[in-house]
């Protein structure tokens, strides 16, 4: 079993959700991100999601594209990448996800990205704008590395789609929502049910909900149904307000959501 999938059983077994939290690399700083990611998972996060800095950041709101491109203007540089993984492997047990956009690792290449990446200590890559159709390349290296792969799924997949995404993914399955916004949480909400619903009837173990989720109560709400939950953007604001220590204190605020 992967180290990603055996963190996420192991907050079952305690009768509570997984806490995924997301970081961007190099934000403020590197070493700041470092320890900022440390300190994530010392207050409840049981899987850690960093994220390179990338130019075009798709699938990132305000909060994660202001802070990933202050990392770039700061001078972040795809090898930082391995740095940060490494520094933090070595001061923490919880596993290490890159999630990362498709054309740095092409760039870099794609075997050597995956080297480089076990050898810094990484569990895998979340890979949101790459499908497992178009992922050979990737799926083969992680195969031979025991990276994990994490493919993301939508409401709007289809179940061959799905199939797909199941098939093919390890550790977990990123589930996207876009919970939180006002006026739409009850329909977003029953979205979000129902594609996990999707993902067991496709013989998916873990399905972890992302995109959206900013407070204690929507975790609570993620985990009634799902393996865990992913937070991104709170954790960002709270290190960029206020700092290591206000990043800790949201985090440990974000855990207290996941007892079922």
């Amino acid at each position: 079993m992967s180290r990603v999938a055996a963190a996420i059983d192991a907050a079952e077994a305690a009768g509570r959700g997984a806490f995924v939290g997301y970081l961007p690399i190099g934000y403020p700083d590197l070493q700041t991100s470092i320890d900022a990611a440390v300190a994530l998972a010392e207050s409840g996060a049981d899987v850690l999601e960093l994220g390179p800095p990338y130019s075009d950041p798709v699938m990132d709101g305000v909060v994660i594209q202001e802070a990933t491109q202050a990392a770039l203007a700061a001078g972040f540089r795809l090898r930082d990448t391995f740095t940060a993984v490494r520094e933090i492997a070595a001061r923490t047990d919880v596993p290490i996800l890159v999630m990362t956009y498709w054309n740095p690792v092409l760039q870099y290449g794609v075997d050597r990205y995956a080297d480089d990446l076990l050898a810094a200590g990484g569990a895998g890559l979340i890979t949101p704008d790459i499908t497992p159709d178009a992922a050979a390349e990737w799926i083969a290296a992680s195969e031979r590395t025991g990276l994990d792969r994490v493919f993301l799924a939508a409401p709007t997949s289809t179940d061959e789609r799905l199939e797909m995404i199941a098939r093919a993914s390890t550790g977990f399955v990123y589930t996207v929502s876009t919970m939180g916004i006002t006026g739409e949480r009850a329909e977003l909400d029953a979205a979000a049910r129902g594609v996990v619903a999707r993902l067991r009837e496709h013989g998916v173990p873990r399905a972890c909900v992302g995109i959206g989720i900013s407070t204690p109560e929507q975790v609570a709400g993620v985990v009634e149904y799902a393996d865990g939950a992913i937070v991104g953007t709170a954790l960002v604001r709270a290190l960029r307000d206020g700092g290591v220590e206000g990043l800790r204190a949201e985090a440990r605020a974000l855990a207290s959501g996941t007892p079922r």
